[in-house]
């Protein structure tokens, strides 16, 4: 899959049940994060983080789901696990069972240089963010030996959902509230309209103009 693509639909089996992922998502964006296994340390971390940012996913619109290679009676013994480490009182979104791999296979979310017992490649940490016209709009792969940065995960929806409705890119490092770029297609009078708080043209060696940078719009 392609960045702009649209994401398949799936149903799965999950730890609340099963799903028809288009109408679990509704008119939400979704984070599809996938793990290697159960009962296993970084994947024990990841999953007590993200339940510990539920309220910053909901106040983006963006709803949670993670995948296992592994049973939901396996999830839900592991869950217990997770809501202890991560001193949880309830674990409020759902573990995908992709015991089979039909997922992980389809979704091409495998790591071959991490093998298990059997010599089968494990499951990727791989990460989809599904916008609500259901366009997948980032992914990411990291190996099984890499935990996320689900901070840095929360940085890029703000940027997507900020640059899907305004004349502007985030440049390096960009953090919520921090100076914009303007795109190069906005002409020099649609930026006196756009942008009422003003902008700043940095001068380079080339003299091209193309360095606009604006207060957050």
């Amino acid at each position: 899959m392609n960045i702009g693509d649209v994401f398949p639909n799936f149903q799965a089996e999950t730890s609340q049940g099963n799903i028809d992922f288009y109408e679990w998502m509704d008119d939400s964006w979704a984070i599809l994060f996938s793990h290697p296994a159960d009962y296993t340390p970084v994947c024990t971390t990841e999953l007590a983080r993200v339940a510990q940012l539920l309220p910053e996913f909901k106040k983006r619109n963006v709803k949670p789901i993670a995948l296992s290679i592994d049973t939901v009676n396996s999830h839900k013994g592991w869950i217990e696990d997770i809501k202890s480490y991560g001193k949880l009182s309830s674990f409020d979104y759902p573990i995908i069972a992709d015991d089979k791999r039909i997922l992980a296979l389809k979704f091409n979310m495998l790591d071959k240089d991490e093998l298990n017992a059997e010599g089968i490649p494990l499951t990727c940490r791989a990460v989809f963010v599904v916008d609500n016209s259901k366009k997948l709009r980032l992914s990411i792969l990291y190996p099984a030996t890499t935990g996320r940065n689900f901070d840095e995960i929360l940085r890029v929806i703000d940027s997507m959902q900020l640059t899907s409705t305004k004349s502007v890119a985030t440049p390096a490092d960009w953090k919520q509230g921090g100076t914009c770029m303007i795109l190069p297609t906005i002409s020099e009078q649609a930026c006196i309209d756009k942008f009422p708080n003003g902008y700043t043209t940095i001068d380079v060696p080339s003299g091209k103009k193309y360095l606009r940078e604006t207060p957050q719009p």
